[in-house]
């Protein structure tokens, strides 16, 4: 359902160093108005440039005090999308500013940051979202054949979430002698890229970077939490991986409420690996049926003489899943609902990732709290 109600809503970006698409998502939608880019003073002068680099895009000022340019431009919205071990101190004093928040994944590197921001989001009564991909047009009509009981009652689900896209180096690549590949200085030079999406100070290896993303169709079409995880994590793709101790290839096992068995497989694999930037899939069974999701569907095959080798021979029609995102957030402003991924559900699903690691590290199951 879309908004109906006609207000607008005054936004500042809140670093922007790591994904300028979360404050430009926001700000194409029509009830949400870019005023300021905002950091702290204190960041590397890589983080101011980058910022005045969306600044300049949007056409507002940048203002290195996020708490002066939050009260000088009479801001109502954060968005959020700095360094990943920032985002939870930034989504906290938002909150603690009365304002409504939009934060870039992962929620956090660390639990213990959530539990901070749902308890700053609660007491404050603002709301948080995390982005996501929800709204892509198969995962919409999943849910939907989910919620009408055309599968009956679901028992299984299995996602593949690969992504055909490189990380600098291959493994193997480095010669003896050669110094270990710096993370935050490789996430710097792939930003012309698009490849850094795992800014930060701390290694992270693919469940921290992108698993959210399926963990989030899970819970939406499952609507359960998962109690206990086995994991296998690998560094097989990239070099940068490897030198930091961080997978780019795992597989996990969950087990759910209600009974509900999962698996999931997810990776970096390398843009030779695939045509169409990767394989993502999911797979629901239940009591009188299953259903298979291509994530990408629909989508429109383009080819032409001289085309590009980096071009998407395939492309994605009826993108609408941004818009449809930063409209479910305003209308749980209005109403007072829920967003479609609030603080509890990236907190459920940061702690799903924790586990996950800690099985990958010791090979035995490990319960999520």
């Amino acid at each position: 359902m879309r908004s109906s109600s006609g207000d607008t809503f005054r936004f500042a970006a809140l670093s922007a160093v790591k994904h300028g698409y979360v404050p430009m998502g926001v700000a194409a939608h029509p009830r949400f108005t870019p005023v300021v880019v905002a950091d702290d003073a204190d960041q590397g002068d890589w983080v101011h440039e980058r910022n005045q680099q969306l600044a300049d895009e949007l056409g507002v000022p940048y203002i290195q005090d996020v708490e002066r340019a939050v009260s000088d431009y009479d801001v109502q919205v954060a968005v959020i999308s700095s360094q990943a071990e920032r985002h939870c101190d930034l989504s906290v004093r938002a909150a603690e500013a009365g304002l409504h928040i939009v934060q870039d994944k992962p929620m956090s590197t660390s639990v213990s940051e959530c539990d901070r921001v749902i308890e700053a989001v609660e007491r404050n009564y603002v709301k948080f979202m995390m982005w996501n991909r929800n709204f892509m047009p198969a995962l919409l009509q999943a849910r939907e054949a989910v919620r009408s009981g055309a599968v009956g009652v679901p028992y299984a689900i299995h996602v593949d979430f690969y992504f055909a896209s490189d990380a600098g180096p291959h493994k193997g690549s480095a010669k003896p002698g050669d110094a270990p590949i710096d993370w935050l200085e490789y996430q710097k030079e792939a930003h012309a890229t698009g490849r850094d999406g795992g800014v930060g100070l701390e290694p992270m290896g693919e469940l921290k970077i992108e698993g959210i993303y399926p963990l989030a169709y899970i819970q939406m079409l499952l609507g359960a939490d998962v109690q206990r995880v086995f994991a296998r994590t690998a560094s097989h793709f990239h070099q940068v991986n490897v030198d930091n101790n961080v997978e780019d290839l795992a597989s996990v096992t969950l087990e759910m409420e209600h009974g509900i068995l999962g698996s999931l497989s997810i990776g970096r694999i390398g843009k030779a690996s695939h045509p169409d930037g990767g394989l993502i899939k999911i797979w629901v069974m239940g009591s009188e049926g299953a259903l298979a999701i291509n994530e990408s569907k629909p989508e429109a095959g383009v080819y032409y003489r001289g085309q590009p080798a980096g071009e998407a021979r395939n492309q994605r029609v009826a993108g609408e899943g941004d818009y449809l995102l930063v409209d479910d957030f305003a209308n749980a402003i209005d109403t007072d609902g829920d967003t479609i991924l609030d603080a509890r559900a990236g907190r459920a699903i940061s702690a799903t990732v924790e586990a996950a690691l800690e099985s990958g590290r010791t090979g035995s199951p490990v319960t999520v709290t």
